[in-house]
């Protein structure tokens, strides 16, 4: 049963609570649908009792829930977007629920493939959004979606990760510990109930759930045939601000989104701009940094008082911890810093050709100083 069928029955009805009371034969003779459906409908509601609220609340807890519409946590522009889900599975911390609901979060999306270059500006702006107060809602995926996320998480922000599978599935495989951190510090969201299977077709209808949460959306990367391009579109169809990273025009990687900008996507240079158009520091941010201006994570980054940067004395002690390859939880303990004040620091190693960032939010050396 679909979205359609059931904004039939509950007009029918005025509520789909009369609906589920209602006998067989009055849900036939009003409805008109053919046996077979009725019958998978008797199977559903002899499954859950004339009463399936207390159950269904009994499931949900432990942080796991679930949200249908008429929720006062459900976002209302899934039921003005295509194919409005039926439900919306989730696991992780519900407080983010409210600013989600009112749009106040910003989708970073891209190619499963992208360049170098592509992948240190969607950890970049993951980061940037983040130290703003803004969730970051993007799809888990290989490449730009995982790295934005990672940039997310290691400035201490709120990730929002909306699934092509069911919330205990993982794909790709490796970023399982990517997923587990998302859920731990942000918010899994899914609109494919447990034991789904899986299609393909299912990770390109997550994009319209993410530009339903979302009061902007940012395309770093993609070739000419990506389906982050539909996010785009989707994004351009209801009127949201649409914000694309420049990149070299010779790139096949990039050639989608950078033909996006020749048809009036606005460049993406630094990612305080695009928080100065959002109005500045986001829902997540102290009380004290809505009134400061935004401080971009790129540059210098002083550490334990000094003016040392990533690249100096404290750049050396970061690599010393990072080792042969250490996890962003390992260095916050080595070092006695917040996982937030190391993130910049890692950027900018990073970004030097010193380290690289490995799956499960963990960096490893690349074999080479990078002239600092």
């Amino acid at each position: 049963m679909g979205v359609v069928r059931l904004r039939q029955l509950e007009a029918a009805y005025g509520g789909l609570d009369v609906a589920w009371a209602t006998s067989p034969e009055g849900l036939a003779a009003r409805m008109g649908w053919p046996a077979a459906l009725l019958a998978d409908v008797e199977r559903f509601r002899g499954l859950w009792g004339s009463d399936p609220l207390p159950r269904l609340l009994r499931e949900i807890q432990g942080g796991r829930g679930v949200l249908v519409p008429g929720d006062p946590r459900w976002p209302a522009a899934m039921a003005s977007g295509p194919r409005p889900p039926l439900a919306l599975y989730w696991r992780g911390r519900g407080s983010l629920w409210r600013p989600l609901a009112a749009r106040r979060a910003v989708a970073v999306v891209g190619t499963r493939r992208p360049s170098p270059h592509g992948l240190a500006m969607a950890r970049r702006i993951g980061a940037q959004l983040a130290a703003a107060g803004w969730p970051v809602v993007s799809g888990l995926a290989e490449g730009i979606d995982g790295a934005a996320h990672e940039g997310c998480l290691a400035a201490g922000g709120a990730p929002v990760g909306v699934l092509g599978t069911p919330l205990h599935r993982v794909y790709p495989r490796h970023h399982a510990a990517l997923q587990r951190e998302v859920g731990r510090h942000g918010l899994l969201v899914s609109e494919l109930p447990r034991g789904s299977s899986v299609r393909a077709g299912h990770f390109a209808s997550r994009n319209r759930l993410q530009v339903a949460l979302a009061a902007a959306v940012v395309l770093v990367e993609c070739p000419q045939r990506s389906g982050a391009l539909l996010t785009a579109d989707l994004a351009w169809q209801q009127g949201l601000p649409l914000w694309v990273v420049p990149a070299d025009a010779a790139k096949a990687s990039a050639a989608g989104s950078n033909r996006l900008l020749a048809r009036g996507a606005t460049p993406l240079l630094a990612a305080d701009e695009l928080i100065d158009m959002l109005g500045g520091p986001g829902p997540l941010a102290p009380a004290r940094q809505r009134t400061a201006p935004v401080r971009a994570l790129s540059g210098p980054v002083a550490a334990e008082g000094q003016g040392s940067d990533a690249r100096g004395v404290w750049g050396h002690r970061l690599l010393q911890a990072v080792g042969q390859g250490a996890s962003l939880e390992q260095l916050t303990l080595a070092l006695g810093r917040p996982g937030e004040e190391l993130a910049a620091s890692l950027l900018e190693l990073e970004l030097a050709g010193v380290l690289r960032a490995e799956p499960g939010l963990r960096w490893g050396p690349t074999g080479r100083d990078g002239g600092g």
